[in-house]
């Protein structure tokens, strides 16, 4: 399943894509498919219909992670905040 992550490149804008999976210590690069800006848009550095970009790491400042995967079950952490009252007046 694939991690929605922001790539924080030098001297570059942040990009919004998705990984296989979190990259390992040992990695020299990161793989980066469906690169997007912020909004939704399309990159300009990057021709037209680029699926995947290999980043090294060299080139990124930080990666921030927007949605992760429980790997014992597979699925999606949700943190539910839920609001409510009891009452303590007894009916």
């Amino acid at each position: 399943m694939a991690v929605k992550v922001i790539l924080h490149v030098l001297n570059e804008e942040p990009i919004v894509a998705d990984l296989d999976e979190l990259p390992d210590t040992k990695d020299n690069c990161v793989v980066a498919r469906k690169p997007r800006r912020r909004d939704g848009k399309s990159l300009s550095m990057l021709a037209e219909g680029v699926e995947t970009v290999i980043y090294p790491w060299t080139r990124i400042t930080f990666i921030e992670v927007l949605d992760t995967v429980h790997a014992s079950s597979g699925s999606t952490a949700e943190n539910i905040v839920g609001f409510f009252r009891e009452d303590s007046r007894e009916s």
